[in-house]
């Protein structure tokens, strides 16, 4: 009996070695992370890293990008991102996609966040929405965005909730239950096809319209430039434009300064607005949604109209 029972301590002790080491150790980092011992955590993750790890990697990217158990380093942080997120790995898609959209490549992040959005992550997924639905950095296509967005919102994201309410307020009633029905396919893991238009082979490639056109005598006609406010009155409204949401503020007020100058915005005022993580950059009064549409055409870059709250 006793040489059986050695016989079986041996057989687990063989089976514990077998198991992934790996496995063992991302868990035994994250472990030593959780109470505070990074440089531990680091120290378990960076071999396995190296190795090709896509955990590991993405841990070190937090670690990089945080600056816990290492020095603060964005570079070193989006090197093992790319390294994690090019095998495949959600999260680091998504963080990727983030860091790259936040310091002004929003064409790359887009790339990572629409990856990490067919694989359902809702943060991407409300960023790549946006994006389809203004047409920044990429084709736009409001519909195919609101099912994005409407998805993220399904998932509780609180950010996403509040702009799906701003998009059921902007897009017509056909396209929002056309947006539904995209998101019922994108929930059964099925890709929907896009809806913006497809263009013959033969047709000079156009710049993605900024919004949506009403009629095509409304979309060829020359953008009327928004009413300035009279002088030493200042303008009046219930009604401003929206020009993006930002995970860092600074972005925000980087993108008002660059069109402060412009005609269309004379006499009106750039509101920070708080969402979750992120911050909307918004800028108005207006006296009326047409008064701020035009005002986004004749600025001529991505933006639409929200009512002032």
């Amino acid at each position: 009996m006793t040489m059986n029972r050695k016989h079986l301590v041996a057989a687990s002790l063989a089976i514990l070695a077998a198991a992934p080491l790996h496995a063992q150790s991302v868990k035994s980092g994250i472990e030593a992370w959780q109470r505070a011992d990074y440089s531990g955590a680091v120290a378990i993750w960076r071999p396995l890293a190296e190795k090709g790890d896509a955990d590991a990697q993405f841990n070190l990217g937090q670690a990089y990008r945080l600056g816990r158990g290492v020095p603060t380093n964005l570079a070193a942080a989006k090197t093992w991102f790319e390294r994690s997120a090019s095998q495949g790995h959600m999260d680091a898609e998504t963080t990727l996609g983030l860091l790259l959209f936040q310091n002004n490549d929003q064409a790359e992040g887009l790339k990572w966040l629409k990856k990490a959005s067919e694989k359902g992550e809702p943060r991407a997924m409300l960023v790549y929405g946006t994006a389809l639905v203004n047409g920044d950095s990429v084709t736009q296509d409001p519909v195919l965005g609101y099912a994005y967005v409407s998805r993220a919102a399904a998932q509780g994201l609180g950010p996403a909730k509040e702009t799906l309410g701003q998009l059921d307020q902007l897009l017509p009633a056909a396209d929002r239950k056309r947006g539904v029905e995209m998101a019922r396919q994108l929930a059964r893991g099925t890709a929907p096809q896009s809806s913006a238009p497809a263009k013959s082979a033969s047709a000079k490639p156009k710049p993605a319209a900024k919004a949506p056109a009403k009629t095509a005598a409304a979309a060829s006609a020359p953008a009327k430039p928004a009413p300035a406010a009279s002088a030493g009155r200042p303008a009046s409204g219930n009604w401003r434009i929206q020009l993006g949401a930002f995970s860092q503020r600074g972005n925000a007020e980087t993108l008002y300064r660059k069109l402060s100058g412009k005609d269309a915005l004379s006499g009106r005022s750039p509101f920070y607005v708080s969402s979750g993580s992120v911050t909307r950059l918004q800028i108005g009064p207006f006296e009326s949604k047409s008064a701020a549409q035009a005002a986004c055409n004749a600025l001529g870059v991505a933006c639409f109209p929200v009512p002032a709250k």
